[in-house]
């Protein structure tokens, strides 16, 4: 029989306060091959990053895959700071948050640049990630307002020349450590949809660095997970995955102001009862090239389905239980190497 080409992993942003080694722990407790740690579980208590080689001790002790670092916060900081927003205020320092945002942008590049030399040190090829509200709030929206250019601004040129500018230096850096940045297609950052992301190739000229991790629970709103995946400018560039699920609730406004998480419009479950056939998804992901693409980068057999499963009303530790479970008994079956007619009237 043939073998998987997947394994079961879990993203570990929703499990920031177990540290490294007791999410690692509730990791392989729960049945998962491997696990990718956010890069808040490898700092040390000085803000300094933990030393490789203990990071490396602490993923075979509990016998795991080292499946990437989720980067997500940070470089959403970085390229959302210039706006001033408040809501990167719990993803930096507090002594951060006080300073200037100019301040802020200088600190979250350095912070980035320090976390590249980090996965470079891991053997880490493909970092996690998404790129911030680079052209502004306005456009982040995505509202069909007309004031987007006037007779003295071009607030979507303005964007791109401030997406190019801000982030060169780490585009430059994670070039030439051969990491490739996997920009999480999702709402309120750079590239909210399958052309916004081919547009930022575009605009980098075609920068190799700039890759996709794929997650089908943000394609919620006029683009489904299939459309935007296997997009002319997408497909070949996706080198990164997390397995996550949703529901919409009819007849809630999905742009509703809205701070309880129960009464929003859009809601992410456990994985096995959502809106989304998670068994296709795995499907399209190897007819679009990942697992190969991604065994070839990383040199391993198998790639990672990973996990990142959140609930509005299941206990966030069970969720992630259901996940790791859900993807190694359903998603990581063996792929055939031939069609089944193959056999037909042998």
């Amino acid at each position: 029989m043939a073998k998987p080409i997947y394994h079961s992993s879990i993203e570990g942003a929703q499990h920031g306060g177990k540290g490294l080694d007791g999410f690692l722990a509730f990791a392989k407790e729960a049945g998962a091959a491997g696990a990718q740690p956010s890069n808040y579980m490898l700092e040390g208590k000085t803000g300094k990053f933990t030393r490789p080689h203990l990071i490396r001790q602490a993923f075979e002790k509990h016998e795991l895959k080292l499946d990437g670092i989720s980067g997500h916060c940070p470089f959403w900081v970085h390229t959302s700071a210039w706006t001033g927003t408040k809501g990167l205020r719990p993803f930096v320092p507090p002594e951060v948050a006080k300073l200037a945002k100019g301040k802020i942008e200088d600190w979250a590049e350095d912070y980035l640049l320090r976390l590249l030399d980090l996965a470079a040190a891991l053997d880490i090829k493909i970092l996690p990630m998404f790129w911030g509200a680079s052209h502004g709030w306005e456009l982040a929206t995505g509202y069909p307002w007309g004031f987007w250019a006037g007779g003295d601004f071009d607030l979507v040129k303005e964007g791109e020349e401030r997406f190019v500018k801000k982030t060169a230096k780490i585009r430059a850096h994670a070039n030439s450590l051969g990491i490739f940045l996997a920009h999480e297609i999702h709402p309120g950052t750079a590239a909210m949809c399958a052309e916004e992301f081919g547009r930022l190739v575009e605009i980098c000229d075609g920068d190799p660095c700039l890759t996709v991790n794929a997650d089908p629970s943000h394609c919620w709103e006029g683009e489904d997970w299939e459309t935007r995946f296997t997009h002319p400018a997408v497909r070949d560039r996706v080198y990164a995955c997390h397995v996550k699920n949703f529901v919409v609730r009819p007849g809630v406004p999905l742009r509703k102001m809205e701070g309880n998480w129960r009464n929003r419009a859009m809601q992410f479950t456990d994985l096995g009862s959502g809106d989304l056939n998670m068994v296709r998804y795995a499907e399209m992901l190897i007819n679009i090239g990942y697992p190969t693409r991604y065994n070839k980068i990383m040199g391993t057999d198998t790639a990672p389905l990973i996990a990142e499963t959140e609930s509005n009303y299941r206990d966030p530790d069970a969720t992630a239980i259901e996940g790791i479970q859900y993807v190694r008994d359903h998603l990581c079956f063996p792929v055939a190497e031939s069609s089944f007619e193959d056999e037909m009237g042998a």
